[in-house]
């Protein structure tokens, strides 16, 4: 039986939106994401995903933090916190990597999982060397099996507890963007979220991580940075969202000791009984682990308010 470097683990993140568009959605010029059915606001897992990645990728003050706290690049880790997704890549050097090489670089594609090369078609971008890597990969010469693969890290779909209400105000400018203007107006261009609750799961499947090459760090890496994703890149239609609560469930077997439903479903925030339109926090209950769930993981914690400082 394959050792894995650590066990399953589920957790749920919990945010607070005040006047701030969490997701704008570019089919309806940048509107917060909602659902149709039901009216409630929702935050893709791509949109999520990215904000960890800039934070690594900027290697600014929060990953000067985590190399500190988690011993990145340290005590024997071996690989390192490249991001793949990332503008200005230089696509036929990445192509021409084997896969030892490919994923030490690149955090984002061991947690993430990747589709850097879908099909080996060739494109404008390629020198004569990637055309010639390219043909090998279509007469199956070349095993390229890690530029698509499955993450060990899986973001759900956010989903706000309660319908959102949705405030659209136009913004003005007073120098003007075009030549012939003295001041700037965007009609109903800031579009927010007045107030909502938005929990989003997140799982860790240890079973990808021998093909990934995913170790302990890499995972460490994704639950030091959440906490602070939205906050160190807030943006002026992002400016306040909260995160109240990341619980992070880490269970006793790398398959699994509870069912990962059993944990979203006993902390997700629930509105109060006689409140029917939320407006605030107080008008939301917010359930903390009971014991009968901590016995059924390894570990049950708040990565809000965990202390990294003995991690290493």
């Amino acid at each position: 039986m394959k050792k894995t470097p650590f066990n399953r683990k589920v957790g749920l993140i919990i945010l607070e939106v005040v006047n701030s568009n969490p997701n704008g959605d570019p089919d309806l010029e940048s509107d917060p994401r909602t659902l149709e059915a039901d009216g409630r606001g929702i935050i893709s897992p791509v949109s999520f995903k990215r904000k960890p990645r800039d934070l690594v990728l900027e290697n600014g003050l929060a990953m000067d933090e985590a190399k500190t706290k988690l011993g990145l690049e340290a005590d024997g880790d071996s690989n390192k916190y490249g991001v793949l997704e990332s503008r200005g890549r230089d696509r036929n050097a990445i192509v021409r990597m084997d896969k030892e090489t490919f994923l030490s670089s690149y955090w984002d594609a061991r947690v993430f999982g990747n589709t850097f090369l879908e099909s080996a078609k060739e494109s404008p971008e390629d020198d004569n060397e990637t055309k010639a890597f390219k043909t090998k990969i279509k007469n199956r010469e070349i095993n390229v099996d890690h530029f698509i693969s499955t993450g060990v890290i899986q973001v759900g779909v956010g989903v706000s507890v309660a319908p959102i209400t949705i405030d659209r105000m136009t913004n003005t400018n007073k120098s003007g963007v075009q030549g012939d203007k003295d001041r700037g107006m965007a009609p109903l261009g800031f579009r927010v979220v007045r107030h909502a609750i938005y929990t989003i799961p997140y799982f860790v499947n240890p079973s990808m991580a021998n093909r990934n090459g995913t170790t302990k760090k890499d995972i460490e890496l994704f639950e030091f940075l959440a906490p602070h994703a939205y906050s160190q890149t807030a943006s002026v239609a992002r400016s306040d969202v909260r995160c109240l609560h990341i619980w992070s469930g880490t269970h006793k077997s790398a398959l699994g000791s509870c069912p990962d439903h059993v944990f979203l479903e006993a902390l997700k925030p629930r509105i109060k009984e006689g409140v029917s339109s939320p407006e605030i926090r107080d008008h939301y209950e917010f359930p903390i682990p009971k014991d009968e769930l901590k016995s059924r993981f390894e570990s049950v914690e708040d990565l809000c308010t965990k202390d990294w400082s003995n991690n290493t």
